[in-house]
């Protein structure tokens, strides 16, 4: 009778994880729902940095959209923390936290093992037309917007043929148009600001 017991435990035990991992893997891959104040901001757009965010001059930026208590957002740490490493040189790399806990500039940079800036300036958010986590921002060197979207279609950026941030900055050094995403690398993924919900 206890060892029946016992099985039955482990049973309804890892069937309530299995059901909890569902439902979060299906809820963040709903789109992001669009939020009624929202802005949309187009391509080719002048972004205005100054005073937000401390990027070079006459230098590409890419801005992480990062919130630390968004799984979506922690997923991809890796990938993001690969683009600085290959693109660092001829990339402004910052990232942007929104959210509405007190995480200091230091807890950020130990997330990501990495002494870049990092700002708290939801603005930024604002006028890159950004309205959830992640999302990966590229201007070129004039600060004009090139690519707000996904990172990859997998969010946890395993898929190399859908890595759009990647393919977003290989076109820009290309000095090419941006090329034509599908919907999956425009629409936004993940968590709602500035909250981790959807």
């Amino acid at each position: 009778m206890k060892k029946a017991l016992t099985i039955v435990l482990l049973l309804v035990t890892f069937s309530s994880m299995a059901c909890i991992f569902w439902y979060t893997d299906w809820k963040y891959s709903l789109p992001t729902p669009v939020p009624a104040t929202y802005r949309p901001v187009k391509t080719g757009a002048y972004i205005e940095l100054a005073g937000k965010l401390p990027v070079a001059p006459n230098k590409p930026v890419f801005v992480h959209f990062f919130n630390p208590d968004c799984p979506c957002s922690r997923f991809n740490v890796p990938f993001f923390k690969a683009l600085v490493r290959k693109y660092g040189d001829r990339i402004s790399f910052a990232i942007v936290v929104l959210n509405n806990r007190s995480y200091t500039e230091r807890q950020i940079k130990d997330k990501f093992d990495l002494d870049l800036p990092v700002s708290f300036d939801s603005t930024v958010a604002a006028e890159c037309g950004v309205y959830s986590t992640p999302q990966a921002v590229l201007l070129d060197a004039n600060h004009q917007l090139y690519y707000r979207g996904n990172y990859n279609k997998s969010r946890y950026c395993t898929d190399s043929r859908t890595s759009y941030a990647q393919m977003a900055i290989d076109s820009l050094f290309r000095n090419v148009p941006q090329p034509i995403f599908p919907g999956l690398a425009l629409k936004a993924y993940g968590c709602t600001l500035p909250v981790c919900t959807k």
